[in-house]
């Protein structure tokens, strides 16, 4: 009798969990089957959803209502708090699956490359956000000293962190953040957040519901300086042929031209700046040098010589998200991704056998979160067209036991499926005498006891 085709997902983030669901929703599932388990190096599963979603998003962590009914099939287990390759290499795992799916996303910081970026005060979108979303392996404490901050970017990273910045932190206490997070946006100092993009309101790459959201704090002013409202013969392309650019430059408009109001905290959108120089002394951020741009018909922009100095305590770069190399896999260092072809890992042109990509480690990190459906899609189906032509390797020990008493043999503490509803029901224990729906745990150790690991 034919067995079930076996299936190890490094990376249980959405775009893991998609590949799961296009797993069970394929013919394969039916005959012979699939048996499908999940590794994962958090403690809990979700990915991004968890640990780079702003807290105040909760619209978009419903999400996981969706993704848990994927995890909840019996097809499927959930292995927690398993590192890879520390605790489980590229060869175990091919000793008990027939191909593994490589899903692990994206969580540094690209770089930036202007002068003064390793001052202190100078840091990294992806670390603040690890630091409000709970991640148990960050610090506990973030400095929030400065009173006019600068963020760098023009996409919705750079809109969460400028938010959290610029809300308070008793505006924050309904949602899910962990005391620790709470107590230390109390002691923020920031009045003044300037936002900064080197190109126009058209090439401002928000989603507009993200962008109308800023204006709905009752603590944060948004400014937008009428100067910097200009379009050339390429923004009106981009907006004629793109619904969602369009809806950013009319909200853009809407707030150059009205008065400014008296909110206590200021938040400016500036764009046409071009980071050039992040200025220090004593080792420490004083200030941010930049570079006035100009468009150039295209939609692109040229600097113009000329150069402002804006007063700011701190700089966070929210330039874009880069994954870690995986090692044993090929690597394009440029753009921080896994060559493939079709979702099928490719070493100089050829496939590697049995092994896939899927989501920000395939295609880099761009798009919602939604996005990565398409590419699980894709991945999967050329996953079970090897599989129909016998191109897939064969295990060693395909029985879903042996990966257990492997996991137990090397003492590695892994949580459930099962692990993961406990934890959540700790956490919504932890919220309800303040009246919220949850409050996260952030030590591992906690979470780990939490689960029941």
């Amino acid at each position: 009798m034919p067995r079930p085709l076996r299936v190890a997902i490094v990376g249980a983030g959405p775009a893991g969990i998609y590949a799961a669901d296009a797993l069970l929703k394929s013919e394969a599932a039916a005959e012979p089957g699939v048996s499908i388990d999940l590794f994962e190096r958090m403690p809990a599963p979700f990915g991004l959803i968890r640990y780079g979603v702003a807290p105040d998003h909760p619209r978009i962590k419903g999400i996981v209502t969706a993704l848990h009914q994927v995890l909840d099939k019996p097809q499927v287990r959930l292995f927690g708090n398993v590192d890879y390759p520390a605790d489980v290499s590229l060869d175990d795992l091919r000793s008990f699956y027939d191909a593994v799916i490589f899903s692990t996303g994206a969580t540094a910081d690209r770089a930036l490359d202007v002068p003064g970026v390793d001052l202190d005060g100078s840091y990294g979108a992806a670390d603040f956000v690890s630091w409000y979303d709970g991640h148990p392996d960050v610090p506990r404490t973030w400095p929030l000293e400065a009173e006019k901050v600068a963020v760098l970017g023009v996409g919705n990273v750079a809109l969460d962190v400028a938010r959290i910045l610029a809300k308070t932190a008793d505006e924050l206490l309904p949602t899910e953040i962990p005391p620790n997070v709470y107590d230390g946006l109390k002691a923020n100092k920031a009045l003044e957040v300037h936002v900064f993009g080197r190109r126009g309101p058209a090439q401002a790459k928000f989603s507009p519901m993200e962008l109308r959201e800023l204006d709905h704090s009752p603590s944060i002013e948004v400014i937008v300086n009428p100067e910097d409202i200009d379009y050339d013969e390429g923004s009106i392309t981009t907006r004629r042929s793109n619904k969602q650019a369009d809806m950013v430059a009319k909200t853009l408009e809407n707030w150059a031209i009205r008065d400014i109001g008296d909110r206590p905290h200021k938040l400016f959108l500036h764009f046409f700046e071009s980071p050039s120089e992040i200025l220090g002394e004593d080792g420490k951020v004083v200030g941010l040098r930049t570079e006035r741009t100009a468009l150039d018909g295209t939609g692109n922009v040229k600097g113009t010589g000329e150069y402002t100095t804006w007063d700011v305590q701190a700089v966070y770069r929210a330039v874009g998200y880069l994954s870690d190399e995986l090692p044993k896999l090929p690597w394009d260092v440029e753009s921080g991704t896994v060559p493939d072809e079709g979702g099928r890992v490719a070493e100089a042109g050829e496939p590697v056998p049995s092994t896939y990509v899927t989501g920000w480690i395939r295609r880099g990190p761009i798009g919602l979160i939604g996005h990565t459906k398409g590419d699980a899609n894709e991945t999967v189906a050329n996953l079970l067209a090897d599989h129909a032509a016998g191109r897939l390797l064969t295990p060693a020990t395909p029985e879903p036991e042996a990966v257990d008493a492997f996991l137990a043999e090397r003492g590695v503490r892994h949580t459930t499926w099962e692990g993961w509803y406990r934890l959540d029901a700790a956490e919504k224990a932890l919220g309800e005498p303040q009246g919220r729906e949850r409050v996260k745990i952030v030590e591992r150790e906690d979470m780990l006891r939490a689960s029941g690991a």
